[in-house]
């Protein structure tokens, strides 16, 4: 297959089925098939709107999406300035190796480069060795005196229920 024959476009609302379907995939790929509760209908309200807070670069083969970058902007209050932080990078497993997912990442890039912005960031999970090896190829660093925090269900709420103000 040659280069010509897939392209890079900004997803749409209409784009949600097959982004879900993306993340499926992913969520599978990383162990973590049940994961996912976001439907069809949560990624075309996200991507729509007025001034959507979340993006989505795809890449296309032949009329069927195949791959996506799916991003929101970030801030650096050290920097003082914007960022991209890019929540999911995959391209489906029998269109690796077709330049898709460095494409992608190039299409953010420079996205980030014409609006001013100073970075793209993202997570890998620790045991993903193909991925780890491509992000250091492109010159990507690790992050390795930072650890990832999250609050999510009851502990969400009881930290929310316990505001003291």
């Amino acid at each position: 297959m040659n280069a010509a024959s897939w392209s890079i476009r900004a997803a749409r609302p209409e784009d949600a089925g097959d982004v879900e379907r993306l993340v499926r995939e992913l969520a599978a790929y990383e162990r973590e098939p049940d994961a996912v509760v976001a439907r069809a209908a949560d990624f075309a309200a996200a991507l729509g709107g007025e001034h959507p807070l979340v993006h989505a670069f795809v890449a296309e083969l032949d009329g069927r999406v195949v791959a996506m970058a799916l991003w929101f902007v970030t801030f650096s209050t050290w920097r003082g300035r914007h960022g991209i932080w890019l929540e999911d990078l995959y391209v489906s497993p029998e269109h690796r190796d077709l330049g898709l997912g460095r494409a992608l990442l190039s299409r953010l890039a420079a996205t980030a480069v014409e609006r001013g912005y100073e970075r793209l960031e993202w997570n890998v999970l620790d045991w993903n060795a193909p991925a780890l090896g491509f992000y250091r190829r492109l010159g990507a660093e690790p992050l390795d005196d930072w650890t990832v925090h999250r609050l999510t269900g009851s502990a969400l709420t009881a930290l929310a229920m316990s505001d003291s103000s």
